[in-house]
């Protein structure tokens, strides 16, 4: 029997039998989510990686961890009244140092309580370079968006459903079980964007049927945190399309939504388009959070999309803070067209490594936003 019959088969079963079963562990019911969300601060803030680390890896081992940058850049954070912060993991951190991780996990964690500021950790990712590896991480590439940063867990991983049990179970329940009560952690986000495919970056190095392996390493994910009896609730986002159909959406989609205690989407469109996005996921009776939103050339703006998102009480959480190695002030389009310079208009980013605003009324409009929901909560 081929691999790719194997794994077919393999999914086969899981999804079965997660249809006829459900999740192993049950969500949380609407009026639990609701509950929750009532007495929860407005989450707005950013997806947060320090301006001196390249991707996941670099941002945690203990040989690039960076608190002194991690201190100084959320009290800029705290300055534009954000309350919580979106933070990815990698898997080989576990394999790597599970102790240390953890110990560098709860440093983090209190830098950010310091700042008054909750995180929202991510636990794995199906985005750009699906070959991550330990140690020292590559420089980037000049003027190129996201040149360094890796999958969790990789590809070698990722065509092996079998080892998902033995290899990744461990570092799912041993993160989350550890931090299962801790408040300063507003949720979980359990999988990033699980079936996107990275084209054109790295699409011809991708599984043809990464789909179905990423579609059975959420069900396992979503089961093996919510066995930790955990206080936060479990996340992951919907990112492409409006979701307007229920019968249009993809088996993805389907356990995404089906597997969330609070729902979560990404929007980088104009306000139109954000709008039918929230409108839509109300159907599902929870409260919704954007876990990626703001790119400046597309038309997606903090003026007015995070007008709208408090309005809505929807969580915001817009890509990337301080300009640095990760390069996102550079477009998506970046991976086909040569850049020699800054572009015209930064595509992510607020603030320049230094704290000073890239657009001043822009840092004063999202102050103005964030301060009308602290007065709220007084």
């Amino acid at each position: 029997m081929s691999r790719k019959i194997q794994i077919f088969f393999f999914g086969l079963v899981i999804l079965v039998l997660g249809n006829l079963c459900g999740l192993a562990q049950t969500t949380w019911t609407p009026e639990a989510a609701n509950d929750w969300y009532a007495h929860h601060r407005w989450m707005v803030g950013c997806n947060f990686t320090p301006s001196t680390a390249i991707n996941e890896l670099e941002m945690w081992q203990a040989d690039t961890f960076d608190p002194a940058t991690i201190d100084r850049e959320l009290g800029w954070a705290e300055q534009l009244g954000f309350t919580s912060i979106r933070v990815f993991l990698q898997n080989l951190l576990w394999d790597q140092d599970s102790k240390g991780l953890l110990q560098r996990m709860d440093r983090f964690l209190s830098i950010a309580h310091k700042h008054h500021i909750g995180v929202v950790f991510v636990l794995f990712d199906s985005c750009w370079d699906p070959h991550p590896h330990l140690g020292k991480q590559p420089a980037p590439k000049p003027f190129v968006h996201n040149s360094g940063w890796v999958q969790s867990p990789g590809q070698p991983l990722l065509e092996h459903p079998e080892e998902f049990e033995r290899r990744l179970k461990p570092y799912v329940q041993g993160v989350v079980g550890h931090f299962r009560n801790d408040a300063r952690i507003d949720m979980w986000d359990v999988f990033n964007e699980p079936d996107n495919m990275n084209d054109p970056a790295y699409i011809k190095e991708e599984p043809l049927d990464k789909t179905n392996m990423a579609l059975i390493l959420l069900r396992e994910t979503f089961d093996w945190a919510r066995a930790m009896k955990q206080t936060q609730p479990l996340t992951s986002g919907v990112w492409m399309g409006n979701w307007g159909n229920p019968e249009a959406l993809t088996p993805m989609e389907r356990l995404q939504l089906s597997g969330s205690d609070v729902i979560s989407f990404h929007n980088y469109g104009p306000l139109d388009g954000l709008k039918e996005c929230v409108e839509h996921l109300r159907r599902y009776g929870r409260p919704i959070v954007c876990t990626e939103y703001m790119a400046r050339p597309v038309c997606s703006t903090f003026d007015p999309n995070l007008k709208y998102l408090h309005d809505q009480n929807v969580g915001a959480y817009n890509w990337g803070f301080v300009s640095g190695k990760t390069q996102t002030i550079f477009p998506w389009d970046s991976w086909k067209q040569s850049y020699t310079s800054e572009p015209p208009v930064w595509f992510h980013d607020i603030l320049h490594s230094d704290g000073t605003p890239y657009r001043p009324e822009e840092v004063e409009y999202i102050r103005s936003v964030t301060l009308q929901a602290g007065a709220k909560t007084q």
